[in-house]
């Protein structure tokens, strides 16, 4: 009988024993062991983990990838422009040692590590480049959190810059930027536009110059065109010959104008014409005594009745 007390006795002992030694790691942890405080460098895998009692301490550290949010930091940009910014950083323990020795509250380190490193690129980039060009900043964001956090056993993933908020005045600023650069393009395809409509209309002027009949064509189709709509245009053709007729009127004037000095044009005979002098001093009611002139018909002859009105 004392033999089986002592046998129950000596099992519960081994029972309390192994329960005081007996530790579970999860899966995504890693169990770091502190024997008489000082650590173990055997680290415990996921699973059933065996450590001495009341001699050793267990700690488990997550070596998940951990999401941490960089609360956002109002700073000012190279460029003179006051901005709030805020960010995101991915990273995880990859040395469970260091990680709790060497650093008190990774996470907290990391946060503050993350905000101070947040000022400094702002101070460091211009506006267009927190809107536009993020991804250079995101590297460098992660070099600066990277290189602190070796020494703790963390690598860090990866840090990306979410949002960046703007005073009201400068969105109107970069608002009104924005619509007069889509003004100037405006303007410049436009003058583009006029540009080239204008060399076709050339191009199709010398070719309607060189075929007459074309211009006739065209006028028939534009009156198609005004006759196809139901509305009140009156249409005016007119006429090609009539501009033909002008054309040559303007052209012979011109011809005359350059044949001047190869063909010699016949002199023009004056008639002998009375001295100024003479032809002053005679009457206007004496009639003419040279030839060349003739008297001019003078009113009709009446019997002394007035015409009738």
């Amino acid at each position: 009988m004392i033999v089986v007390e002592a046998v129950l006795a000596l099992l519960v002992v081994l029972a309390v024993l192994a329960g005081l030694s007996a530790r579970v790691v999860q899966q995504f942890q890693r169990g770091v062991v502190f024997r008489f405080g000082r650590v173990r460098e055997e680290i415990r895998q996921p699973g059933l983990a065996m450590i001495m009692p009341v001699v050793d301490r267990l700690q488990r550290v997550n070596v998940q990838i951990v999401t941490m949010p960089i609360p956002a930091q109002e700073g000012i940009t190279r460029d003179n422009v006051t901005v709030r910014v805020d960010a995101v950083v991915y990273f995880k323990v990859v040395d469970p040692v260091k990680a709790t020795v060497n650093v008190q509250d990774y996470n907290f380190a990391i946060s503050q590590v993350a905000q101070t490193s947040l000022r400094s690129i702002i101070g460091k980039s211009e506006l267009d480049d927190l809107l536009a060009n993020r991804e250079p900043l995101n590297q460098g964001l992660e070099l600066m959190l990277d290189s602190p956090a070796l020494g703790w056993g963390i690598h860090i993933d990866r840090v990306e810059i979410k949002d960046v908020a703007l005073p009201e005045s400068m969105k109107r600023s970069m608002s009104r930027q924005a619509e007069a650069e889509r003004e100037r393009r405006a303007r410049i395809i436009t003058a583009d536009g006029e540009f080239q409509a204008s060399a076709r209309l050339s191009e199709a002027a010398a070719i309607m110059s060189e075929t007459p009949a074309a211009l006739q064509l065209r006028l028939l189709q534009t009156v198609v065109e005004v006759a196809a709509e139901k509305n009140s245009t009156l249409v005016l053709p007119f006429p090609v010959e009539l501009l033909r007729f002008l054309d040559s009127v303007t052209e012979k004037p011109a011809a005359a104008a350059e044949g001047k000095g190869a063909e010699p044009q016949p002199a023009v005979e004056l008639p002998d014409l009375p001295a100024l002098d003479e032809v002053l001093a005679r009457s206007p009611l004496d009639p003419p005594d040279r030839e060349g002139f003739e008297q001019a018909p003078g009113p009709p002859e009446t019997d002394g009745q007035l015409p009738p009105r």
